[in-house]
């Protein structure tokens, strides 16, 4: 029997024993164990409801087809498992079952401590935690060379020799100052008349762009109505969601489109999601977003309804 269940972990998020309780699922993202050193693939984290106890069909039809026998000795099995297990849990106080944790039974509570050896997300099948190892950071220093030190040799100059060349370099830059006043006072003159003419193009150029502009506004303006007509705004209401009810899957597809008329006129919002892999129609009361939302919506429908609808988390 746990066989069974551990195969359903792998495949749904909700697994329930009927009359016992049932198991919930949910993606855990990889992460890196400090304490451990070392990386932790994707899984599923795992947690018991004591309150999931209505049958939903699932465990049942998965041992009837793995076992080939009929539903009822199917649901006889699983009778059996649930009472043998509640009697041992009663008497031993903790009960393991290998392949998924263990129950602790607690005054009136049972408590569940999953198997943390068993990864039930298939994404990450056969992948196992990675050592993380840290990198050490090696900065490579380069020895600092002494720069060559060029010594200049000091040539001994008389101070008649200093005198004439100060003054042969101060007449050296008059004359190159009075070479560049001149050529600034040139330069002036072409950029004045550059300038003034660049102006003028400019200006002429803005104007042809004012024309434009004009003539665009005023064929933009023959063209505007005057009482615009209100804007029409359609709500549609679109299905969304992994998380469907299933009201009951048929051979034929006609039968199919008998059952979502009858559930609209119940009241419901039914749809048809197509064929499963067993060639059946399958006719759903509706699609949820989140799983808590579709398993308090599926106890609703069992309760009042139909005690035979059965969760699908499946991505159209």
């Amino acid at each position: 029997m746990e066989h069974y269940i551990k195969d359903l972990l792998y495949r749904y998020e909700c697994v329930v024993i009927p009359g016992f309780g049932g198991f919930l699922t949910q993606r855990k993202s990889a992460y890196l164990d400090i304490q451990n050193q070392q990386f932790v693939a994707p899984s599923k984290s795992i947690s018991f409801n004591r309150q999931l106890i209505e049958n939903d069909g699932i465990l049942a039809n998965y041992i009837a087809k793995a076992e080939d026998i009929s539903y009822q000795k199917a649901v006889d099995k699983i009778n059996l498992f649930v009472e043998q297990l509640s009697q041992s849990l009663a008497k031993q106080k903790e009960i393991t079952l290998s392949e998924i944790g263990t129950f602790y039974q607690r005054e009136d509570k049972v408590l569940f401590f999953v198997n943390d050896r068993e990864n039930f997300l298939l994404d990450s099948f056969g992948l196992q935690a990675t050592a993380a190892n840290s990198v050490k950071k090696k900065l490579l220093e380069d020895p600092i060379k002494e720069e060559e030190k060029l010594e200049t040799p000091i040539k001994e100059i008389s101070l008649q020799e200093a005198i004439v060349q100060r003054s042969a370099s101060k007449y050296a830059f008059v004359k190159y100052a009075a070479v560049g006043i001149i050529a600034l006072g040139v330069a002036g003159l072409i950029g004045a008349n550059w300038y003034s003419q660049n102006v003028e193009e400019h200006n002429l150029v803005e104007q042809q762009k004012a024309s434009k502009q004009v003539e665009q506004q005023i064929q933009e303006a023959t063209f505007v109505i005057q009482n615009p007509l209100p804007e029409i705004v359609f709500k549609v209401k679109t299905e969304v969601g992994n998380y469907h009810i299933v009201a009951g899957a048929f051979r034929e597809k006609e039968n199919a489109h008998k059952k979502v008329t009858q559930l609209r006129e119940e009241g419901f919002s039914p749809r048809e999601i197509g064929a499963n892999k067993y060639g059946l129609h399958q006719v759903v009361y509706g699609s949820f977003e989140t799983r808590r939302e579709a398993i308090n919506k599926l106890h609703e429908i069992k309760r009042t309804h139909n005690t035979g609808a059965w969760l699908l988390v499946k991505e159209l």
